[in-house]
Protein backbone atom coordinates (compact mmCIF):
# COMPACT_ATOMS: atom_id res chain seq x y z
CA UNK A 1 0.00 0.00 0.00
CA UNK A 2 1.43 3.39 -0.94
CA UNK A 3 2.01 6.07 1.69
CA UNK A 4 -0.80 8.41 0.46
CA UNK A 5 -3.34 5.56 0.59
CA UNK A 6 -2.11 4.51 4.01
CA UNK A 7 -2.39 8.10 5.24
CA UNK A 8 -5.96 8.43 3.95
CA UNK A 9 -6.92 5.11 5.55
CA UNK A 10 -5.42 6.16 8.88
CA UNK A 11 -7.27 9.48 8.74
CA UNK A 12 -10.58 7.76 7.93
CA UNK A 13 -10.17 5.36 10.86
CA UNK A 14 -9.30 8.19 13.25
CA UNK A 15 -12.25 10.31 12.17
CA UNK A 16 -14.75 7.50 12.69
CA UNK A 17 -14.00 7.68 16.40
CA UNK A 18 -14.98 11.34 16.71
CA UNK A 19 -18.26 12.32 18.31
CA UNK A 20 -21.22 13.39 16.26
CA UNK A 21 -24.45 14.97 17.37
CA UNK A 22 -25.86 18.42 18.09
CA UNK A 23 -23.29 21.04 19.10
CA UNK A 24 -23.24 22.40 22.66
CA UNK A 25 -24.59 25.80 21.59
CA UNK A 26 -27.61 24.14 19.93
CA UNK A 27 -28.22 21.51 22.62
CA UNK A 28 -27.80 23.80 25.64
CA UNK A 29 -31.06 25.65 24.96
CA UNK A 30 -33.02 22.40 25.40
CA UNK A 31 -31.08 21.16 28.43
CA UNK A 32 -33.44 20.74 31.40
CA UNK A 33 -33.03 23.02 34.39
CA UNK A 34 -31.08 21.65 37.30
CA UNK A 35 -33.07 20.27 40.26
CA UNK A 36 -32.88 22.27 43.50
CA UNK A 37 -31.05 19.51 45.39
CA UNK A 38 -28.63 18.61 42.61
CA UNK A 39 -25.42 19.65 40.95
CA UNK A 40 -24.47 19.13 37.30
CA UNK A 41 -21.23 17.63 36.00
CA UNK A 42 -20.25 18.11 32.36
CA UNK A 43 -17.79 15.54 31.03
CA UNK A 44 -16.05 16.45 27.79
CA UNK A 45 -13.08 15.66 25.59
CA UNK A 46 -11.65 18.09 23.07
CA UNK A 47 -11.26 16.98 19.49
CA UNK A 48 -7.71 15.69 19.14
CA UNK A 49 -6.21 13.02 16.93
CA UNK A 50 -4.00 11.87 19.83
CA UNK A 51 -5.56 8.68 21.15
CA UNK A 52 -8.77 9.10 19.14
CA UNK A 53 -9.41 5.35 19.10
CA UNK A 54 -9.19 5.15 22.90
CA UNK A 55 -12.71 5.81 24.21
CA UNK A 56 -13.15 4.32 27.67
CA UNK A 57 -16.27 4.41 29.80
CA UNK A 58 -16.54 7.29 32.24
CA UNK A 59 -17.95 6.41 35.63
CA UNK A 60 -19.27 8.59 38.41
CA UNK A 61 -19.30 7.03 41.86
CA UNK A 62 -18.80 3.58 40.32
CA UNK A 63 -21.67 3.79 37.80
CA UNK A 64 -21.00 4.07 34.05
CA UNK A 65 -22.39 7.39 32.81
CA UNK A 66 -20.92 7.77 29.31
CA UNK A 67 -17.86 7.43 27.09
CA UNK A 68 -14.86 9.68 26.63
CA UNK A 69 -15.17 10.47 22.93
CA UNK A 70 -12.99 12.99 21.09
CA UNK A 71 -15.05 16.08 20.27
CA UNK A 72 -17.92 15.05 22.56
CA UNK A 73 -19.58 15.99 25.82
CA UNK A 74 -22.38 14.78 28.07
CA UNK A 75 -23.65 15.72 31.50
CA UNK A 76 -24.87 14.07 34.67
CA UNK A 77 -27.12 15.59 37.32
CA UNK A 78 -26.21 14.28 40.75
CA UNK A 79 -26.80 14.91 44.43
CA UNK A 80 -24.65 17.44 46.26
CA UNK A 81 -21.64 16.04 48.08
CA UNK A 82 -18.43 14.10 47.46
CA UNK A 83 -18.00 12.33 44.13
CA UNK A 84 -15.43 10.33 42.23
CA UNK A 85 -15.10 10.30 38.44
CA UNK A 86 -13.01 7.55 36.85
CA UNK A 87 -11.81 6.22 33.52
CA UNK A 88 -9.92 3.02 32.87
CA UNK A 89 -7.71 1.68 30.09
CA UNK A 90 -4.67 -0.32 31.22
CA UNK A 91 -4.82 1.69 34.48
CA UNK A 92 -7.61 3.46 36.34
CA UNK A 93 -7.52 7.23 36.63
CA UNK A 94 -9.69 8.86 39.29
CA UNK A 95 -10.72 12.37 40.21
CA UNK A 96 -12.39 13.27 43.52
CA UNK A 97 -14.40 16.46 43.89
CA UNK A 98 -17.22 18.05 45.87
CA UNK A 99 -20.28 19.59 44.25
CA UNK A 100 -22.81 21.84 45.97
CA UNK A 101 -26.52 22.22 45.30
CA UNK A 102 -27.02 24.23 42.12
CA UNK A 103 -23.33 24.06 41.19
CA UNK A 104 -21.92 23.05 37.81
CA UNK A 105 -18.54 21.34 37.49
CA UNK A 106 -16.61 20.57 34.32
CA UNK A 107 -14.46 17.44 33.93
CA UNK A 108 -12.23 17.24 30.88
CA UNK A 109 -10.97 13.81 29.92
CA UNK A 110 -7.55 14.11 28.38
CA UNK A 111 -5.35 11.50 26.72
CA UNK A 112 -1.81 10.79 27.81
CA UNK A 113 0.77 8.20 26.83
CA UNK A 114 0.71 4.81 28.51
CA UNK A 115 2.93 1.76 28.46
CA UNK A 116 0.70 -0.40 26.23
CA UNK A 117 -2.26 1.86 25.53
CA UNK A 118 -2.95 5.54 26.02
CA UNK A 119 -4.57 6.70 29.24
CA UNK A 120 -7.60 8.93 29.53
CA UNK A 121 -7.32 11.11 32.62
CA UNK A 122 -10.21 13.10 34.15
CA UNK A 123 -9.35 16.61 35.38
CA UNK A 124 -11.42 19.48 36.79
CA UNK A 125 -11.48 22.58 34.61
CA UNK A 126 -12.63 26.08 35.55
CA UNK A 127 -15.94 27.25 34.09
CA UNK A 128 -14.47 29.94 31.82
CA UNK A 129 -11.94 27.62 30.20
CA UNK A 130 -14.42 24.73 29.94
CA UNK A 131 -17.16 26.82 28.32
CA UNK A 132 -14.72 27.94 25.62
CA UNK A 133 -13.62 24.36 24.97
CA UNK A 134 -17.07 22.77 25.09
CA UNK A 135 -18.80 25.34 22.83
CA UNK A 136 -18.06 23.46 19.58
CA UNK A 137 -18.27 19.91 20.92
CA UNK A 138 -21.03 17.43 20.07
CA UNK A 139 -23.55 16.05 22.54
CA UNK A 140 -22.97 12.31 22.94
CA UNK A 141 -25.55 11.11 25.41
CA UNK A 142 -28.84 11.45 27.18
CA UNK A 143 -28.92 13.24 30.50
CA UNK A 144 -28.26 10.90 33.36
CA UNK A 145 -29.03 11.24 37.03
CA UNK A 146 -26.75 9.64 39.54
Amino acid sequence: MSFPRFGMLALAIALTGCASGPKFADQEASTPKLGAEQGRVYFYRTNSMLGAAIQPQVSLDGAAVGKSQPGGYFYVDTKAGNHEAATSTEVSNKLSFVIDKGETKYVRTKTSMGLMVGHVVPELVGADEAQKEIATLSYTGAAKAN
